[in-house]
């Protein structure tokens, strides 16, 4: 049996360093694991995500860590295209329909998981400026898991528009609340990294520069593909100028996620072809699809979550963001007039929570003040990126299911 693992083992290692055998691998195993979810009920997309942890360093390293490392150019390019389906749902029409009751939600369940979030985690013991970054943090959601859970299902009406909504204005949201909070830790501990003001004011920039580049790109896809009729040509240029939307909005430190809503929104609204152009990106959704979660498998590091203290954390994390996410949708669509199923059911399609969240947390760490803290507040910095990954971990597990299940019963099948 020793010799069988040998020679097992001396073959993956054969083949592991290869990033196309991952990629490969990742795709065959999703395939066979989200048809195994599927038949106990669950959504596919967790059968991915249990897929990449399967095959990544964590258990078999049928994936090697260097390879799982150089996989961003795939979810980079998967995030693009979720993002621009997400705003081709804002036309003008719909905006009118839904606009206010989506505000209205974005502010509640954006500002109750901060606070409820920040509280617990005091009440355990831990540092308030830490607590309050870890709260403003929360309130990140994951589009992917969003738009996969909801095209799955092929739902539609009014559930989906608020849902989209209240997840695309949710980044812009968690930006700015983020931006606030990490001034007045970095204060709080000792650190003069940046102003209040000044962090709000780029804030605000990166946001205003990420919608100003999306509509930029979407009026440039308006206007190079209004004579085309060829779907593959449409194709090419539509998914060129999005990549490039991306590789730009990345270099320059702004928001990919907001740049790509925004072009998808801009087009929606000025051009005739954007539901013949979204047919066509819909045939490369699932192999990116599955490869972009299988490869958030395979980045949670499972050996990290042995600590009693993580344990703890990261729990009390999870279900106080639950019930911030559920509660503030509740109360939000309570005030604003949305008929029952939003109230009752939005929230919990708000759970799944990924690269966002993880983007803000390796922001705090590589901030110069925290790398050049005392050990004491850099022990702080590694339990914040430790309950992150592990939310991460249980929400991208457990929450595709559960908004599979607020999406049944909140939205038209």
């Amino acid at each position: 049996m020793k010799e069988l693992f040998g020679f097992i083992i001396s073959v993956r290692d054969i083949f592991n360093l290869h990033p196309v055998f991952g990629v490969g691998i990742l795709l065959v195993g999703s395939f066979f694991f989200g048809k195994l979810f599927e038949k106990i009920h669950l959504p596919a997309i967790t059968g991915f995500i249990f897929a990449g942890i399967l095959f990544g360093p964590s258990i078999t390293g049928i994936v090697h860590i260097e390879v799982s490392e150089s996989f961003a150019s795939i979810t980079e390019v998967a995030l693009a295209i979720i993002a621009f389906v997400i705003g081709s749902e804002f036309n003008i029409s719909k905006l009118r329909r839904v606009g206010k009751s989506v505000i209205i939600i974005t502010i509640f369940q954006l500002f109750a998981t901060f606070a409820i979030v920040t509280f617990f985690l005091t009440l355990l013991g831990l540092n308030l400026a830490v607590a309050a970054i870890l709260g403003a943090i929360s309130s990140a959601t994951a589009p992917a898991a969003t738009v996969a859970v909801v095209r799955e299902c092929k739902a539609r009406g009014s559930f989906v528009d608020h849902l989209y909504g209240v997840v695309a204005l949710d980044d812009a949201g968690c930006i700015i609340l983020f931006g606030a909070i990490f001034s007045f830790a970095s204060t709080a501990l000792g650190g003069a990294y940046i102003t209040i003001g000044e962090n709000m004011l780029h804030a605000c920039g990166e946001i205003f520069f990420s919608l100003l580049a999306g509509a930029i790109a979407g009026f440039c896809i308006h206007l190079i593909t209004r004579k085309i009729e060829r779907n593959n040509e449409l194709l090419i240029i539509s998914l060129g100028i999005v990549l490039l939307l991306t590789a730009v909005a990345t270099s320059l430190h702004l928001s990919p996620l907001l740049a790509s809503m925004t072009a998808g929104m801009v087009l929606t609204n000025i051009s005739r072809k954007t539901l013949r152009i979204l047919t066509i990106l819909e045939g490369l959704s699932p192999p990116l699809y599955a490869a972009f979660f299988a490869i958030a498998g395979t980045e949670l590091k499972l050996e990290k979550f042995g600590s009693w203290q993580i344990l703890l954390l990261g729990g009390i994390y999870v279900v106080a963001r639950a019930v911030g996410k559920y509660g503030g949708c509740f109360l939000g669509a309570y005030i604003s007039g949305s008929d029952n199923r939003i109230r009752n059911y939005l929230g919990f399609a708000m759970l799944p929570q990924a690269g966002v969240a993880i983007g803000l947390v390796y922001f705090v760490k590589a901030a110069p003040f925290f790398q050049q803290a005392v050990p004491s507040i850099q022990g702080l910095v590694e339990i914040m990126v430790n309950i992150v990954l592990f939310s991460v971990f249980i929400n991208e597990l457990a929450g595709p299911p559960i908004s599979k299940m607020a999406v049944v019963r909140g939205a038209t099948l």
